[in-house]
């Protein structure tokens, strides 16, 4: 996966960011049989397998996104049939979507992260997969501009129509603000 940034000197996350094979494992028995089961359920999506704290982190880039996130919900074997959320990250030199999973049935959880860049971020919508992504994909594109192709409606959720830049990115210009 080539869009995957390289760790920087002394950092466990690609970018530099918290979590990452630095941190250590938390990880419960179900979290342990996940991590084992993962390479099986998803053998040709050429994603990353890593853990972050108490969680399994899959990396996968953009293009297989909607793939992967059926397998997961479908597959007996991990049946991830609840979105818990989704947000994005600005880590400046690319934007992560993260997707945090709940199984109520195997009672599991994991992450599902896809970076892009940030001048033409770009994610295939997961409304199809999990229809609570509708107002988390809404927020994601207010606030970072991210587009969700596939989406069934991108209008402003947060900001109003027109708004100049998105304002969760580190990048956008708060005048006059200090912290306290």
């Amino acid at each position: 996966m080539s869009d995957v940034p390289k760790a920087r000197p002394g950092s466990p996350h690609p970018a530099g960011g918290h979590g990452g094979a630095g941190s250590p494992e938390r990880l419960d028995a179900k979290g342990q049989a996940l991590k084992g089961l993962l390479p099986e359920v998803l053998p040709a999506f050429h994603s990353h397998i890593s853990v972050a704290l108490d969680e399994v982190v899959l990396t996968v880039p953009p293009e297989r996104l909607v793939e992967v996130c059926f397998t997961l919900r479908d597959d007996p074997r991990t049946r991830f049939d609840f979105l818990r959320c989704l947000s994005v990250v600005d880590y400046v030199t690319y934007l992560e979507v993260v997707y945090h999973l709940w199984s109520m049935e195997k009672r599991h959880k994991m992450v599902v992260k896809v970076q892009v860049p940030p001048e033409a971020p770009q994610v295939p919508s997961v409304t199809g997969v999990w229809k609570g992504a509708d107002w988390f994909e809404r927020e994601g594109h207010d606030l970072y501009g991210v587009v969700f192709t596939g989406h069934p409606n991108l209008a402003p959720l947060l900001l109003w129509e027109g708004f100049p830049g998105y304002p969760g990115r580190k990048s956008y210009p708060f005048h006059n603000y200090t912290e306290w």
